[in-house]
This record gives C-alpha cells, structure tokens and sequence, in this order.
C-alpha cells in the first residue's frame, strides 16, 4: 500500500499569499484552498443564510387581555378616621385605588366621630315610581347623601332573576330630591369604568345605595433594596356629606369596601 511522508522538513505554498509555510501548519479552507493557519478564514455565515418563512399570525392558544371587574374587600380593623369636619380617612392597605373612583360601605359595625353606621351605608329607598327617562328622583330620604355624585337603584329581573340594576349619576340633591340626573351610567373603581348600565322603570320603594368619592391619596415613601423611591398608598380621603362631630377611629372588623354596582357583577 503506497503512503507518504509526513513532511516534517517540507515546505508548502499557500494558495493566498504565495509564500512559503511549514507543511504541516498548512490547513485546507472550505473552499478547497491550502492555506497557512494564520491565513485561515473561515465561511461566512452570510454564505449559508438560514431559510426563514412568514411571520406567525397568531398565537395557537392566544388569551385577550381583560381588565378584572372590582369585587368587595375588607378594610382592616377600625379603618375609619374622622377628624371633626368633613374630611374622611379610610385605611385600605394595597387598595390600589384612584382619584375620583366611586365607592360604598357596607357592614359597618359602629358609629365613628359622631357618623352614623346609616351615613356610612347611605341606603333607602324611591319615594315614587321613575320612568327610565326621569331627571329627577325623590328618595324616602336624602339627608345622608352628597349633594352630587352616584347613585345605584337595584332592580331584579322578575322572570330570570337576574340582577338589572341602574347606576345613576346626578349634579344636585334638594332634600330628598336628586336633580340633574343622568341615567344609565356606571362609576370608576379602581381606575377602571365598566359598561354602563341601561336606563330603566323602577317602582316606588325600590332600594337606593348612595356612594363616596375618593378624594385624595396618602402615600408612605420608602427606598427600596434598589435604592429606588417607591411610595405605597395605604389609605385615602373622601368627603363626608356633614362634618363629624369629633376626632374619633373606629368602624370595627370587617367592614366591607366596594364598587357602587356590587350586586351586578
């Protein structure tokens, strides 16, 4: 069998420079020529594209973002604060609530500051039936709602038993009378309006939920692990219809905070 010399004292010529080069330095390039090592370049990529094909249209199992409907919450123990006036502290640790968003109370164990359970709750009833066009609602009693703001009337559908409640907005109230009113409309929570609701009849005696308005964030700053400020907004301001009668925290466990709709969703 014939064989050859390993060429330890032989020369080669390079195929790029033309100058000579110890024989066994010398390498073969992807294009067949014999090169030094320190010659060597190798493919370039752009040579050998990868096959590429259209860009996806979808995803196989794609989700729409949605935004959560508001549910109720409850506050920490004794959340309420007043202060003698109008003004109304509300502890609510991560409610992650915004100016202007719309809310009620519910389970409201005690008096706090001389406000009732009744003014927290601000619940009652028509005083009259309303048609779905009607400007103008008279209440049983008006006297512990704002002077403007929401309202919900609650209405149950009689054959599938569905709630079809009505969240109202109105610029004026009289006593027991809301005027300006706007109909089938809904209130933020959380920075967040869902639909609105559909303007409807409702018969006297029908129950009216009556709703705050977030009037102010505190925030308690800190700087984080990345030295980064951060401000966490634990509790919030609204304004009372009247002033409390003193300086006073209470409202005790498990008082409940909502959107004005709760029942519709």
């Amino acid at each position: 069998m014939t064989t050859f010399s390993q060429g330890k004292y032989a020369l080669a010529i390079s195929d790029r420079s033309g100058m000579a080069f110890p024989y066994n330095e010398m390498v073969r390039e992807w294009n067949g020529a014999w090169v030094h090592m320190s010659e060597y370049e190798p493919k370039s990529p752009q040579l050998e594209p990868k096959p590429t094909s259209a860009d996806p249209q979808a995803l196989q199992r794609a989700r729409p973002a949605r935004t959560e409907f508001g549910t109720q919450d409850f506050l920490p123990f004794n959340p309420f604060t007043t202060a003698g006036n109008t003004t109304l502290t509300v502890s609510f640790p991560n409610g992650q609530l915004q100016v202007d968003d719309v809310l009620r109370f519910t389970a409201v164990k005690e008096n706090v500051g001389g406000v009732s359970i009744a003014k927290f709750q601000m619940q009652t009833t028509l005083n009259g039936n309303i048609t779905d066009s009607a400007t103008t609602i008279t209440l049983t009693d008006g006297s512990n709602f704002p002077t403007s703001g929401f309202i919900m009337i609650k209405k149950i559908n009689s054959v599938s038993g569905l709630y079809e409640n009505e969240v109202i907005q109105y610029t004026g109230r009289s006593t027991n009378n809301l005027t300006g009113c706007t109909r089938g409309k809904s209130a933020p929570y959380r920075g967040y309006t869902p639909p609105a609701s559909t303007a409807k009849a409702h018969d006297s005696g029908a129950t009216v939920y009556g709703s705050f308005k977030v009037a102010s964030l505190i925030g308690t700053s800190y700087v984080n692990d990345a030295n980064t400020t951060v401000t966490d907004y634990n509790s919030f301001t609204l304004t009372l219809p009247s002033a409390a009668t003193g300086t006073a925290t209470g409202g005790g466990f498990n008082c409940v905070i909502s959107p004005l709709n709760i029942e519709s969703l």
